[in-house]
């Protein structure tokens, strides 16, 4: 692109023109998916907290993109990251007690991860002072290498 080249702006009007709440979306449909694979047994327990953890990541998007604050908006985005967090760790889990192989949370633990990604750069734009400023932003990290670090 040249510097004469006008560079197109991107009207954000909803959340649902936020990249990082579609992406979430479409983490919330694969966790669905994966869930409904659990053991009958566990269809109130694991399978429901996977599911609400998937949701309030988006939902979280939706509510702070809607608040009229940034600090409001950052705080959301905020619970958004904790809720992947805890629904990366209840994947994690289910590797762990083998109900699921790692080749079948390859999927939505990358897209977690690229979520987590752009949920840590909308925090920083938001100027977030609820970010330690020693807090390093989230390095990619393969399904094999997460299920892996403590092995060593």
């Amino acid at each position: 692109m040249s510097p004469q080249e006008p560079v197109a702006k991107i009207v954000i009007r909803s959340h649902r023109d936020l990249v990082v709440w579609q992406r979430a979306r479409k983490l919330t449909g694969a966790c669905y998916r994966l869930a409904r694979l659990l053991p009958s047994g566990e269809q109130y327990d694991l399978q429901r907290q996977i599911q609400r953890a998937a949701i309030s990541v988006a939902a979280n998007i939706a509510e702070g993109h809607g608040r009229l604050s940034r600090n409001d908006y950052a705080r959301h985005i905020s619970i958004a990251r904790g809720s992947l967090m805890e629904l990366e760790c209840l994947l994690e889990l289910c590797v762990e007690v083998a109900y699921f192989d790692e080749a079948q949370i390859a999927e939505p633990m990358h897209a977690a991860d690229e979520v987590g990604r752009m949920l840590w750069a909308l925090a920083r734009s938001l100027g977030s002072a609820q970010l330690p400023i020693r807090m390093r932003a989230p390095q990619s990290r393969s399904p094999d290498a997460l299920m892996h670090e403590g092995d060593a």
